[in-house]
């Protein structure tokens, strides 16, 4: 059986580019989703130190958050704090409606990304949600 949007990982690395064109323009303090492999700052909290449970008080948030049953958790979080999430442009769930539309700056990305330097492009689409 071949199913559709399922992934080994709830992980997806921020492709550089659209990293760093984003950090450009907002200038972040901490990543709060990050490996020590794949973090974009000097300032990260790992799935270890949970980043849910750290204050984000007097930071500018980068966030590409696991992509599981726990990303709404994440985006309240966000849509409380000042940053910048990079999400999939999942309109229809709870979420979104609860927390971004409406309440934040929403950008579809064009295209596909490609995750983590990956041969193949995500199977789904993708938005950045901006919370000032």
């Amino acid at each position: 059986m071949n199913v559709h949007f399922m992934s080994k990982t709830d992980e997806w690395e921020t492709p550089i580019e659209t990293f760093l064109k984003l950090h450009t323009e907002f200038n972040f303090t901490v990543d709060v989703c990050a490996t020590p492999k794949n973090r974009k700052l000097g300032k990260y909290y790992t799935r270890e130190e949970d980043g849910l449970s750290k204050d984000w008080g007097g930071e500018f948030v980068w966030m590409n958050p696991p992509y599981g049953r726990t990303i709404g958790k994440w985006v309240e979080k966000l849509s409380q704090n000042k940053g910048v999430g990079l999400l999939p442009a999942r309109t229809d769930t709870k979420w979104f409606h609860d927390f971004i539309y409406g309440k934040a700056e929403i950008r579809f990305l064009k295209g596909r990304l490609k995750f983590g330097g990956g041969k193949n492009s995500a199977p789904f689409p993708s938005m950045v949600v901006v919370f000032k």
